[in-house]
């Protein structure tokens, strides 16, 4: 699409904002194989006919940060960026642009919102960065990851990469696997690799003596799946259906001495801080939801409650302006739809397996 729009100059933005806690995939693949990303701007902006490009990467990657800079310095000095680089019209310059950390800064339009000097806040989609980017100019922006695959593609061919991965979902995916791990790490697998085989081949299971319980993919506002859908392959379609999104490749590993509802409400309080807060879905419904957790984990809750964080949470999944509204109720759906037992059991007889809630109860019966 920013290939063939009219209007010039075009613009790329390479994101490795990185918002997802515990998530690090992007900023080791910036450490380590900084050029990896600077060919693939190259090669995009040449197709598209861009002559500017930006790295929007959080303030928090001072080495990331430094990496990429002697990287842009080398490339200049091989006549790789510039002026008439390797002596032919094309000109393309890439500038870093610092993000001071917000989640939501990783939607594509609070991108451009903060690349332009502003508060990073989305707005609403048509007109889409394609045509309409930064400053109004067609822009094309991709995460680093995706990049970084082009050189890879150019030199191999499409076909060596569709030889990976599944048939509607090609390639490779690097994951940051933590949480209950014995092996935490970064990895990179197949496409339609099983969750399986990422916890107990690759991560080796749960420590010696708890027990599995779920993995969340997709971050904090990705989806805590079940024991019972470890053999889900990876892949974008598999994972939509399953209620969790594949997000920045975050997979985070839970034992059995976490709670679920604490756990949901965890990540529902995260996406609550750093909501944006500019539209009403996200702002009010996470908040409302919040509040729901906060009156079942003291022993408050009603069972109409469950109706309400779930039809709370389509609402909001439904009617919010940006992917963080649009996926932070992944955690209360998933673990309503999963482990819907844990949220009866705290309700009826005001009990938690794991001993995380009930910490009003508790001081009640201390006073």
């Amino acid at each position: 699409m920013s290939a063939r729009a009219p209007r010039t100059p075009k613009y790329i933005i390479a994101n490795l904002d990185e918002g997802d806690p515990g998530v690090f995939a992007n900023r080791t693949l910036a450490e380590a194989d900084p050029h990896a990303i600077i060919e693939g701007m190259l090669i995009a902006a040449y197709a598209i006919g861009a002559e500017q490009g930006f790295i929007y990467i959080r303030a928090e990657y001072p080495l990331a940060i430094q990496t990429l800079k002697k990287a842009l310095e080398q490339t200049k000095t091989l006549n790789l960026l510039g002026e008439n680089i390797l002596e032919t019209p094309f000109k393309f310059n890439i500038d870093l642009r610092l993000g001071a950390g917000a989640f939501v800064a990783g939607e594509e339009t609070a991108i451009l919102a903060s690349v332009e000097g502003r508060r990073a806040m989305p707005r609403p989609r048509p007109p889409y960065p394609a045509t309409s980017g930064l400053w109004n100019r067609p822009t094309l922006i991709q995460n680093v990851e995706t990049l970084a695959n082009i050189p890879l593609i150019v030199i191999n061919g499409g076909a060596w990469f569709a030889r990976t991965g599944t048939p509607k979902c090609s390639g490779t995916k690097c994951f940051s696997l933590t949480g209950k791990i014995n092996n935490p790490g970064l990895i990179e697998v197949p496409m339609g690799t099983s969750l399986r085989e990422v916890v107990f081949d690759i991560g080796g299971g749960v420590p010696e003596g708890r027990k599995f319980k779920a993995v969340l993919v997709g971050g904090p506002s990705g989806g805590c799946l079940p024991e019972s859908l470890l053999d889900l392959p990876i892949d974008y379609e598999s994972l939509t259906k399953a209620g969790a999104i594949m997000g920045s490749g975050g997979i985070v590993v839970i034992d059995d001495e976490s709670c679920m509802v604490h756990t949901a409400n965890f990540f529902t309080d995260f996406c609550v801080d750093e909501s944006c807060g500019k539209c009403v879905p996200c702002r009010v419904g996470l908040y409302k939801a919040k509040k729901v957790y906060e009156r079942i984990m003291n022993g408050e809750g009603r069972m109409e409650d469950l109706t309400l964080l779930e039809k709370s949470g389509e609402y909001v999944r439904e009617a919010s302006l940006c992917g963080l509204g649009q996926t932070a109720p992944n955690p209360v759906l998933t673990t309503l739809r999963y482990f819907k037992d844990e949220y009866i059991l705290h309700i009826l007889d005001k009990k938690c397996q794991a001993g995380k809630c009930f910490k009003n109860e508790e001081a009640k019966k201390n006073e």
